[in-house]
């Protein structure tokens, strides 16, 4: 199982805005190209220097070749929407994690 974990800081000001349109269209759109098997999103408890609210969003993934898949098919066209909709607003970075046990 691969995580694609989506960490992004945004603004305080447009955070409401942004935390309703993530949950009803952006990770929703997300999980309809078929890529992952679930999504879980997480505020981040550490106070920013920069100021903000951090989120960390993770999308489980069957495999590399599946992610890699989405990356290729459909991150692009999704990551240009999110950037042209909060232009200037958020800060994100993207890590990927391979789950080696569950508990």
């Amino acid at each position: 199982m691969i995580i694609y974990n989506v960490t992004v800081n945004i603004e305080e000001s447009i955070q409401q805005e942004w935390l309703a349109w993530m949950k009803k269209t952006h990770i929703p759109e997300v999980m309809n190209t078929g890529m992952f098997v679930s999504a879980k999103m997480s505020r981040v408890l550490v106070e920013e220097q920069m100021g903000g609210i951090t989120y960390s969003i993770q999308y489980s993934c069957e495999s590399k070749a599946k992610l890699d898949e989405y990356q290729v098919k459909f991150a692009p066209q999704l990551q240009r929407e999110y950037a042209k909709k909060y232009q200037g607003k958020f800060v994100a970075f993207r890590t990927l994690l391979e789950v080696i046990s569950e508990f």
